[in-house]
């Protein structure tokens, strides 16, 4: 029933006191009944999904809005019980397990013994951070391998929980052009608000910055001045820097090193925000509000960085600037992927009247950005699936396929529809219908010489291949709206 008491309520009478004074009063209303006991957090209902949202955590969030420069000195007392059993539960279940070699299922064997043993050990300092796991996979688009770092399970727990209890704080304090690993935002929101600033604003360059070796290149020691900014728990510093010392365990080598974050670790999102939010966001406000002739906008995820302007000379100022930035903090700029190239609703014009070709193109977050023209001929941005991502994942197609080849024509196509389906679901933006369409075109393909190959007699045709991928394959169709649409909903004026 609706209206039904939860497990945990209690039987609540109204309180209404005597209309005389105290001495006087002939008789009270009945008092409200008590309960068994109080909860360290409490937790009010707040959303239609019946989400617990602890109250301390939002008065935290309400002490940081209001008071910016405050540190905030009590802080562990909010990794709770519930909010490390919530950390676990959040957790992926077949995820691969740290040096330890605990997976989920085992620790979820002994639950609440062992998350009672957490508890007292993190709040006591007794808690120790395990070495992370590292693992090497493939780059996407490049024949590179990236680091990632596999943390222990309960180092994964504890790590959760601390960031929940962090971004109450730094949710306040990030500025609204990061997008990068935060809660309510994503790389379409990232997508949305550069296109948006590049079709409706003066931006004629774009200045496409790429960080070298970011994640491992964090000067560990400015990051927890910065930390300490706003966090004045000496408790939550000395968790932070058991993680940042807690090493790396490779081929049965341990190494630690006074740089980096541990790619793939829980806490390391977070860590780098916060990081660039002092190296980066704070300086490239004030630049732009005290040296920017024209206009400018700043579009950060994660450590991906693109800048438009309106003039050639901010442009060039700007990335000065931010090399020197970088190098004052252990950054460096890439040197061949950083580079400033004309851009914009007049770019094309312009090169034309020059005598130049057509304006040069962008990658950001998966997609490749050109000035384009709508059937009208006025300027459009188009938004295209970078060409080395489609190929990367109809390699991993392709490998898979050859591994199901002889699985029923069924189990065939309810895995592939997944893979299309989830490929559509990230790329199918306004202007990329035809790389939608190219992509399926080549995945029925592989699928078709995938089963041609089970026998040297098969007789698959195009035709009957068609009908097969008509029935399980999705087919192409624009899922998102344009940017200005959804940006408008997001940042109404």
């Amino acid at each position: 029933m609706m209206h039904e008491p939860e497990k945990s309520d209690s039987a609540i009478r109204a309180v209404k006191p005597a209309n005389k004074a105290a001495s006087a009063a002939a008789e009270w209303v009945e008092q409200r009944a008590g309960t068994k006991g109080n909860t360290g957090q409490p937790h009010t209902r707040r959303t239609q999904r019946r989400d617990s949202v602890s109250q301390g955590l939002d008065r935290v969030r309400h002490a940081a809005r209001q008071r910016k420069k405050e540190k905030f000195t009590a802080l562990l007392h909010h990794v709770t019980m519930d909010l490390l059993r919530e950390s676990f539960m959040a957790i992926k279940r077949h995820a691969a397990p740290g040096v330890d070699g605990v997976t989920w299922q085992d620790y979820e064997a002994s639950l609440e013994g062992n998350l009672e043993d957490l508890h007292a050990r993190v709040h006591r300092g007794a808690y120790r951070a395990l070495p992370v796991r590292r693992r090497f996979i493939p780059k996407p688009g490049s024949n590179k391998q990236r680091p990632l770092g596999i943390a222990a399970l309960e180092d994964k727990v504890v790590q959760r929980a601390t960031v929940t209890v962090l971004n109450a704080i730094y949710e306040e304090d990030f500025l609204g052009f990061s997008y990068g690993f935060r809660p309510g935002r994503g790389q379409h929101d990232a997508l949305d608000a550069l296109s948006v600033a590049i079709c409706d604003t003066a931006v004629n360059w774009i200045l496409d910055a790429d960080i070298r070796s970011f994640f491992d290149q964090i000067d560990q020691k400015w990051l927890v001045r910065f930390l300490e900014h706003r966090i004045g728990d000496e408790r939550v510093i000395r968790l932070v820097r058991k993680w940042l010392k807690a090493g790396v365990l490779e081929d049965g080598e341990w190494s630690v090193s006074e740089k980096g974050t541990p790619q793939g670790a829980v806490a390391s999102p977070l860590l780098a925000n916060v990081y660039l939010h002092y190296v980066f966001d704070l300086w490239a406000q004030q630049w732009r509000r005290r040296e920017a002739a024209g206009n400018v906008v700043v579009v950060r995820y994660a450590d991906d960085i693109v800048a438009g302007f309106e003039h050639e000379a901010d442009a060039r100022r700007f990335w000065d600037a931010m090399r020197t930035r970088f190098e004052q903090f252990g950054l460096e700029l890439h040197g061949e992927k950083t580079r400033l190239l004309e851009f914009g609703r007049q770019a094309a014009a312009r090169r034309q009247r020059q005598g130049l070709g057509k304006p040069e193109t962008f990658t950001f977050l998966g997609f490749t950005f050109i000035c384009g023209k709508s059937r009208r001929g006025a300027f459009l941005l188009h938004r295209k699936t970078r060409g080395d991502r489609m190929r990367a994942k109809l390699r991993e197609v392709k490998e898979q396929l050859r591994d199901r080849m002889h699985d029923a024509i069924p189990e065939q196509g309810r895995w592939l529809k997944a893979v299309v389906t989830g490929f559509f679901a990230y790329h199918a933006v306004p202007t990329n219908s035809r790389a939608l369409g190219a992509f399926r075109h080549h995945v029925t393909d592989l699928w078709r010489r995938t089963l041609r190959r089970r026998s040297q007699k098969d007789g698959m045709t195009w035709e009957r291949m068609a009908k097969i991928a008509a029935y399980w394959l999705p087919t192409p169709r624009v899922l998102h709206p344009w940017p200005n649409q959804r940006f408008a909903v997001k940042h109404p004026r």
